[in-house]
């Protein structure tokens, strides 16, 4: 039998899957790891951690494979963030990653662009894309910069690591997220390169993500290596996403629009990005999705499925709690970066599971103004990937904020099958892959959660 391998190079994790020729995932395994938070707003990991987690998912799937042989393995990869490697392409700093903040000052370099060359950028401004942390690195690290050879994107660094020598390549799905891409042109901004203060020599060559790069000697064998692309179009693509939107929840929360025109803008309050092929597509984008549960989680001292069940326990509405997730600030558009979260309307008489509903809700109606960013007329079912596809409660509280119909796709992890299908089509096999989708959860009309949204969008 010939397998597939992806790989979805996360934020708190590595999931490694391998599909067969008929799309279905035949073995699977997962790695965590912690990034560091050095200073307040920080965000930051060593490289060897996302080298290690693959390493040791590598190991732990093999076995599972038999005989079968491994035609090709793709990368998907957190978006943003930045990798500085040396000559010999080994990273000379830790890595930083998308939620970092530490670049905010430096977005006034992007405020200070012309009319034209920011609006080409047609993206909102956020602190963790690659173009300010660069732009960061030059003020404060300058001799580190003085000695990189190129910045590479977390799943091209992680990739390079299996193909020493090999040129620093990117693509298109990759690069558009940097706030060094110029929409417009379809190519690196001159502006935006020269007011991140870097040599545009650093930056890597644009490749198709399907593209074949290398042939890598893993603990399965000897495997291509495509190019790979970003997480978010590659759920599009796993989830088979043509018209309407879909939601992907993991630690942060990505809105899809497929098919975007990418148009110029120079104030805009959604993402235009690249797709892996020749497209693009809308993103409304939270910082704060899971990553808020998680966060609940642990000062409720509750697992994630005693939370799910103490918000379940609660009417909607939560006693008259309301909670605002955005515990690392925001992108804009729904709120900006400098808010934050908590609870608000406590009283002598809420309890723990008034919290917990609270912060269920919270997660779920921030997605529900995000969503409005996206101005989609039809009333099309939402196609809903990440993990909270396998919390019903979750899926019809989602439901029920956004008035819409929602489909879970029950995939594990939706972006490693979109890596292995660019794998596929690196050697030559198309696979379609089987979608295992959930029954289609209607929205229930809850006057009382429609309630809480006013008193949430007041807050």
């Amino acid at each position: 039998m010939d397998v597939l391998l992806g790989a979805d190079l996360g934020t708190s994790g590595l999931k490694l899957v391998a599909l067969d020729p008929a799309g279905t995932v035949v073995a699977e395994a997962e790695s965590g790891y912690a990034y560091d938070k050095p200073s307040p707003g920080w965000a930051q990991i060593d490289v060897l951690a996302w080298r290690t987690a693959l390493d040791s998912a590598l190991t732990a799937i093999a076995p599972r494979l038999g005989a079968a042989r491994v035609r090709g393995l793709g990368f998907s990869g957190q978006m943003h963030g930045a990798v500085l490697v040396g000559d010999d392409g080994a990273p000379l700093r830790p890595a930083l990653l998308w939620p970092d903040r530490r670049a905010t000052a430096e977005l006034d370099n992007w405020r200070m662009l012309g009319p034209w060359e920011r609006a080409a950028l047609a993206n909102p401004l956020a602190p963790g894309m690659t173009g300010p942390l660069l732009a960061w690195l030059a003020v404060h690290e300058p001799e580190v910069l003085g000695r990189a050879a190129a910045v590479l994107l977390p799943k091209d660094a992680l990739r390079a690591s299996l193909l020493p020598g090999a040129a620093p390549v990117t693509d298109r799905s990759d690069a558009s997220a940097t706030l060094l891409w110029d929409v417009v042109a379809d190519d690196w901004s001159v502006a935006a390169v020269r007011a991140a203060g870097i040599d545009a020599g650093l930056l890597p060559e644009i490749r198709p993500s399907a593209e074949v790069v290398g042939t890598a000697r893993v603990p399965v064998g000897e495997v291509p290596v495509v190019v790979g692309g970003a997480d978010t179009p590659l759920a599009m693509l796993t989830a088979g996403a043509v018209a309407g939107a879909q939601v992907n929840l993991g630690t942060g929360a990505q809105l899809l629009r497929p098919r975007r025109a990418p148009v110029p803008d120079a104030d805009p309050v959604v993402h235009t990005y690249a797709d892996t092929a020749d497209g693009w597509y809308a993103m409304a984008a939270l910082q704060n999705g899971g990553s808020a549960w998680e966060w609940t989680c642990d000062v409720l001292g509750l697992s994630l499925a005693e939370f799910v069940a103490a918000a379940a326990s609660v009417p909607a509405g939560a006693g008259g709690v309301a909670f605002r997730p955005f515990l690392t600030g925001e992108r804009g558009g729904v709120t900006g970066p400098d808010d934050r979260g908590g609870w608000t309307g406590l009283q002598a008489g809420t309890t723990r599971a008034d919290l917990a509903r609270a912060a269920a809700e919270g997660v779920v109606f921030a997605i529900r103004a995000a969503f409005d960013l996206l101005d989609l007329t039809d009333r099309a079912p939402v196609l809903l990937t990440g993990g909270a596809t396998r919390s019903g409660v979750l899926t019809q509280l989602l439901a029920d904020a956004l008035g819409r119909p929602v489909r879970p796709l029950g995939l594990r992890s939706a972006s490693a099958v979109g890596a292995a299908l660019l794998a596929g089509r690196g050697v030559g096999l198309d696979v379609d892959p089987e979608r295992d989708a959930g029954p289609l959860v209607e929205p229930c009309g809850d006057t009382a959660l429609e309630a809480a949204f006013a008193r949430w969008s007041a807050a």
